[in-house]
């Protein structure tokens, strides 16, 4: 086979073949400080990657991200943009800490048994082992981003960020320290966010427990009830609170009441945030071990006291009850409350239980000391960057589901009691309790001199580290020439699941710090410019074939990787891009891949017919310059060329503004419709006519032109979907002499307006249908696929010269012997009628009139069904409003199409005498 093409498409041939190369190539790579400040007219792309875990390994959830990514950077590189798509990994530092504990506990070993440097020194063996498959993974797939600039967010550039960000903060007096009730993972042994919390509704109880009254409460009941879904914490109770407009409780107001099982008295308190209407209306307060408590006990001044510890176990404080796990604490509990009858009931209960997300332990909610960040300035200036339109969410919806989060937001607890990750840069001085925090490790204490100073144990938040990428990828703290090239970034391509983990830290860390960063010519820099990315592109949830969520517990989850074996990856590439609606759940299928699959099979057949006529036209000594192909034009050429050049290029308009718009489905679905129906089932067929190679060298030399043309034009048009099956043909194409190293480094293909021919394209839809119309025909006729017939047709006067002109085709494609216009159809015969013509097919058989009427019938049917419909639509002003014009425009078309069909349809159902049938 001429330009070595096999005859078999087979994705696993060429496509790590292909990744290996743009690797080794460093075809996506951009040079440091960069041409952009040079050439400012040149337009920048950069985006940042979500820096998958280090512990993790491709989900669809990262393989459609990463596929959308991808498509959105080649396009744009391929545009002309100076393109960068930053990669790099997350530490995860819950996540990897406990990935290798638990190897270590394989090993009956502990990390308490190791020591903090020695099992620091281990998860970075473990990182430096496991820590890249998943990167492994995106190079196998193409992903084409600058893995020159990889990153990691423990690396020492983040890390020299990271701590300026604290210190900066710190000195701000936005980070503070101080103790209030955290999420306590008592598994992790950590606080954890409250975006860290999964919720679970939960059959349980509420208990009511009496709490006597001290001194004598004339004519009332020596007992105040209380409810309670936990009643070990009631330990650690410091006051029972009511609403002062309870008149229930107005003669307890400033009495004390004995607190069960622990000898303590504690006081009634008022207070309005108390509902009257839950529970018994008498609330018990137990400021160390929940949230809206602390809050009540701060505002009435009330002690805290923590009666358990980090391990969810009893502490001193619970006496009798210490050393106990939390739940056999609570059944002691109980027992002991009824054997002194001061349970005075117990109901069924629904409530909600928060659970870690990554181990699924109860979460205990913890008087514990941490590190906060005063989050309102920041979350100020995050809110205004969307209110004023410098941050664009992609759906528009997400805005405002961000702007509620921001408007609520509490200050963000950013320690963790873990030993993996960026330890927080404060040292604690033994001689005067205060606190050093500092750029670089101090000596002595900055308050005293004493060098009996500790750094701070606890961590920082993994999230902290990674809100500030958009910036640290580029050398910030350092003002970088980076910085002042990629700054800020264009797009940000991210799951709903991260909108506020991530997305909305960026934004706050980002607009924070880099309003302090003076632009590249030395101004001031503005919020506009300040903020870290201008879109947000929210990517839908992959889902299986059932539109289920993939999860291990169903048995649904697909492996991306199994699947790119079976099918290759541009199969899966394509699918996933031909489902992603902006706003739509993807239900990914495979017989939906496999279908896709087919369609690189097809590309590939296709090539290798054009290689092969590119042989016989060496052969036949027609030589076309592939690096100067003029295709055909103007109106002297044959239908199809203009009809093709102008297909193509009215598809580059579409793709590129689907692509403008993150509408992926759009693209895919144009380019599908394009390659396959246009390109190979319609145009190949129509230039086999022109393809002799026996006859004038010239018109077919014009033909051949036309033909590589549109190909490899089509062929950078698909490039960003399907990167491996295009680059292969391509570089076939110029046996492997191309113009440039890569497919993925020419010019994407631009919709010309001078090569727009709505004429051509109408006339050629005409033939299409009249073609496809005796097709059916013949079959319903059962004709001899081999045989001509003749047909008569009636079509307008202004058609009929661009049908006569074209009755080579008509032959070719129809098996057509002969055509004869009339004005009028004879009776009884099989007509089919389409908007601009009727036509028969003239054949021995006669036809079963019966049958006939029934099909027109059906055709009526659904005519009219499709004609409502349009109707419907049309009168909408919701819809006219939303809908994109181009699918209005195609509504109104077939609408008056229909018109014209339906009184067709039933002429022709009188003519056959259908009511007697």
């Amino acid at each position: 086979m001429p330009r070595d093409l096999p005859k078999a498409y087979d994705p696993a041939a060429i496509e790590d073949r292909w990744a290996a190369y743009w690797v080794e190539e460093a075809l996506f790579d951009q040079p440091h400080a960069a041409d952009a400040t040079s050439a400012p007219d040149r337009p920048v792309f950069t985006m940042l990657l979500p820096p998958p875990n280090v512990t993790g390994r491709l989900h669809m959830g990262h393989m459609l991200e990463h596929t959308e990514m991808d498509i959105l950077t080649r396009w744009r590189r391929m545009c002309g943009d100076l393109a960068l798509w930053i990669p790099g990994t997350d530490h995860a530092g819950i996540a990897t800490q406990l990935m290798v504990e638990r190897q270590l506990a394989e090993e009956h070993k502990t990390r308490q048994q190791l020591g903090r440097e020695a099992f620091v020194e281990r998860v970075w063996q473990w990182k430096q082992h496991y820590g890249a498959a998943i990167l492994d993974q995106m190079r196998r797939l193409g992903t084409s981003v600058d893995w020159s600039r990889e990153y990691f967010t423990m690396d020492a550039p983040r890390s020299l960020a990271v701590r300026e960000a604290f210190v900066r903060l710190y000195e701000q007096g936005l980070i503070y320290r101080g103790a209030y009730i955290v999420n306590w993972c008592p598994r992790c042994q950590t606080a954890i966010s409250d975006l860290e919390v999964i919720h679970e509704e939960q059959q349980g109880k509420l208990w009511e427990i009496r709490y006597p009254v001290v001194g004598p409460t004339p004519g009332k009941d020596g007992f105040v009830t209380v409810a309670t879904t936990r009643p070990e914490t009631m330990l650690g109770d410091v006051a029972v609170a009511v609403h002062p407009d309870d008149e229930r409780y107005s003669h307890l107001h400033g009495k004390m009441l004995r607190l069960p099982l622990t000898g303590r008295e504690i006081p009634v308190v008022t207070d309005s945030w108390v509902s009257r209407d839950f529970g018994t209306g008498a609330v018990k307060v137990t400021p160390a071990h929940d949230p809206n408590d602390f809050a009540l006990g701060q505002r009435q001044g009330l002690p805290s006291i923590s009666v358990m510890d980090e391990t969810a176990h009893m502490n001193a404080a619970a006496g009798a009850y210490a050393d106990l796990d939390r739940y056999k604490a609570r059944q002691r509990v109980l027992e002991d409350l009824e054997a002194q009858d001061l349970l005075a009931g117990v109901r069924e209960h629904v409530n909600s239980i928060g659970k870690c997300d990554r181990c699924k332990t109860v979460v205990e909610p913890l008087l514990s000391t941490q590190w906060f960040i005063r989050i309102q300035p920041l979350a100020d200036k995050a809110i205004a960057a969307v209110e004023q339109g410098f941050i664009r969410f992609t759906p528009e919806q997400y805005s405002k589901t961000y702007f509620e989060w921001m408007r609520n937001i509490h200050d963000w607890c950013i320690s963790r009691q873990l030993w993996w990750g960026h330890r927080i840069p404060a040292w604690h001085c033994a001689a005067c309790s205060k606190i050093t925090v500092a750029r670089t490790t101090p000596e002595v204490c900055a308050h005293c001199g004493s060098h009996r100073i500790e750094q701070e144990k606890d961590v920082l938040d993994t999230w902290f580290s990674s809100g500030l990428l958009p910036c640290s990828s580029l050398g910030w703290p350092e003002h970088t020439p980076d910085l002042d090239a990629f700054y800020p970034t264009r797009l940000q391509v991210s799951g709903f699941d991260i909108l506020f983990f991530w997305v909305a830290r960026m934004i706050m860390l980002g607009c924070h710090f880099m309003l302090e960063e003076p632009m590249a010519d030395g101004s001031g820099r503005t919020l506009k410019d300040a903020v870290p990315f201008r879109d947000v592109y929210i990517h839908a949830l992959v889902r299986d074939a059932d539109r289920q969520k993939m999860s291990k517990t169903k048995g649904n989850v697909i492996d991306p990787i199994q699947v790119v074996e079976r099918f290759g990856t541009d199969a899966v590439r394509f699918t996933l891009a031909a489902m992603a609606a902006p706003g739509t759940d993807i239900a990914f299928s495979e017989e939906r891949t496999d279908g896709y699959r087919a369609f690189a099979n097809k590309i590939w057949n296709a090539a290798r017919f054009i290689f092969m006529q590119m042989e016989r036209a060496a052969e036949a000594g027609i030589v076309v310059d592939l690096h100067q192909l003029p295709a055909e034009s103007g109106t002297d050429a044959p239908i199809e060329a203009r009809w093709i050049i102008s297909r193509l290029n009215r598809t580059a308009g579409e793709v590129n503004q689907a692509l403008s718009e993150y509408r992926f489905h759009e693209a895919a679905n144009t380019l599908y419709s394009f390659f396959w129906g246009d390109f190979c089932d319609w145009y190949l067929e129509v230039v086999k006519l022109r393809l002799d190679f026996t006859g004038a060298p010239t018109p077919v030399r014009s033909a051949l032109a036309t033909l590589l043309s549109v190909f490899e034009s089509a062929l950078r048009l698909l490039s960003p979907i399907m990167p491996f099956i295009s680059e292969e043909i391509w570089h076939a194409l110029y046996e492997n002499h191309p113009p440039a190293k890569s497919i993925a480094l020419t010019r994407f293909p631009q919709a010309r307006a001078d090569l727009l021919d709505p004429v051509a394209e109408q006339q050629m839809e005409r033939l299409q249908e009249l073609i496809a119309a005796v097709r059916d025909m013949r079959r319903q006729l059962g004709v001899e696929e081999k045989a001509a017939v003749p047909i008569l047709l009636r079509v307008a006067l202004e058609e009929r010269a661009g049908i006569e002109q074209n009755t080579d085709i008509i032959s070719r494609l129809a098996r057509v012997s002969a055509i004869e216009f009339v004005d009028t159809m004879p009776e009884g015969t099989g007509v089919r009628s389409a908007p601009g013509f009727d036509v028969a097919v003239i054949y021995e058989r006669t036809i079963d009139v019966a049958v006939e009427c029934e099909r027109l019938k059906k055709e009526l049917v659904r005519f009219e069904k499709e004609i409502s419909n349009a109707d419907r639509q049309l009168s909408n002003e919701g819809f006219l409003a939303k809908a994109p014009a181009n699918v209005v425009e195609g509504l109104r078309r077939r609408a008056a199409e229909l018109g014209v069909l339906i009184p067709k349809n039933r002429a022709a159902l009188d003519s056959l005498n259908c009511d007697n049938h």
